[in-house]
C-alpha cells in the first residue's frame, strides 16, 4: 500500500510541475505550496528536480521544434553567406545568448541563498505571488508592435535580467519574461515564443551541472519507478499545458492569471 501511496505522490508532483511551469503562476511556488500543504517529501530531492525539469524541456522542444530548426538554419546560413534574409533569425539567437547570461550568472552566485531565504517558505511565496499577479494585471490589455526583426540587445538584457528575478519561488519564470517583452512592446506572439527559448537553454545548463549529483544520487536506484512516473507526467503536463496557454495568450486573457495568482498569493499567505 505504502508503495503505491508513493508512486501516486510522484504522479501528483509530476503532473502540478509540468501543468504549472508554462503558465504565468509559478511552478516553484506551487511545488513550496504543496510540500506545507499535504507535507510531500521528495520535492527536494535534485534527481527529481532534474528529471521533471527535462520532462518539461523535451515538451517546449516537442512545440517549438519547427522554430528551433528554422532560426538554427538560418541562423548558420547568415554566417556563410552573410546574406541579409537570414539577418534576423541570426541576431535572434544572439538576443536569445544574451538574454540568457543574467539568470545563469545569478543563478550560480546566489542559488544557495536564494534557496535558504525562500525554500519551504509559503508565506513568502503568498506574497511573490501576489507580485506575480499585480505584473500580470499591469500588462494584461497591453498589444506590442515588435516582431523578431525588432528586438535590440537591450529588450535581450531586460527580459533576461527578468528570468533572473525569476529564480525567487513564487515569481513565475514564463510571467516574468513574458511582462517584461511585452512592457517592452513586443507582440504577444514573439514575447511568448523568447520567453520559452529562453528556457531551453537555462534548463540544460542547470541538467548538465546537475548530472554528476543525480549520478551519485543513492536513492535512484531504489526511486526509479516513481522519478519515471514523474518525468513523464511533466512531459505530458507541460505540453498541454503550454498548447493551452499558447491559446490563452492568443485571446489576451492574462488577467485570469492574475486573479488566480491573487487569491493563492493571499491564501497562502494568510493560511498556510
Amino acid at each position: 500500500m505504502e508503495e503505491i501511496f508513493i508512486l501516486i505522490k510522484y504522479l501528483f508532483l509530476g503532473l502540478l510541475q509540468g501543468f504549472t511551469e508554462p503558465i504565468p503562476i509559478s511552478s516553484s511556488g506551487h511545488l513550496v505550496m504543496a510540500k506545507d500543504l499535504f507535507g510531500l517529501t521528495g520535492i527536494d530531492n535534485l534527481s527529481f528536480e532534474v528529471l521533471v525539469n527535462f520532462g518539461s524541456l523535451i515538451a517546449v522542444l516537442i512545440i517549438y521544434g519547427k522554430d528551433i530548426i528554422k532560426i538554427a538554419k538560418n541562423g548558420i546560413n547568415y554566417i556563410i553567406t552573410k546574406n541579409k534574409e537570414y539577418h534576423d533569425d541570426f541576431m535572434f539567437i544572439i538576443y536569445l545568448v544574451v538574454a540568457t547570461i543574467p539568470a545563469a550568472v545569478i543563478g550560480l552566485l546566489f542559488e544557495d541563498i536564494i534557496a535558504d531565504t525562500f525554500a519551504g517558505n509559503a508565506k513568502m511565496v503568498g506574497i511573490t505571488l501576489f507580485i506575480t499577479g499585480i505584473a500580470l494585471w499591469i500588462i494584461r490589455n497591453l498589444r506590442g508592435d515588435k516582431n523578431d526583426g525588432a528586438l535590440t540587445f537591450k529588450d535581450a538584457i531586460i527580459v533576461g535580467l527578468a528570468q533572473a528575478v525569476a529564480l525567487v519561488p513564487g515569481i513565475s519564470r514564463s510571467g516574468a519574461t513574458i511582462v517584461a517583452a511585452m512592457l517592452l512592446g513586443m507582440k504577444q506572439e514573439t514575447a511568448l515564443r523568447f520567453s520559452f527559448l529562453m528556457f531551453i537553454p537555462v534548463s540544460v545548463g542547470t541538467m548538465a551541472l546537475s548530472v554528476g549529483d543525480v549520478v551519485r544520487d543513492e536513492g535512484f536506484n531504489t526511486m526509479w519507478i516513481p522519478y519515471l512516473i514523474a518525468f513523464i507526467a511533466a512531459l505530458i503536463a507541460t505540453y498541454y499545458s503550454l498548447r493551452w496557454f499558447m491559446n490563452v495568450m492568443a485571446k489576451g486573457n492574462l488577467k485570469y492569471f492574475a486573479f488566480y495568482c491573487f487569491i493563492v498569493g493571499i491564501i497562502a499567505f494568510l493560511l498556510l
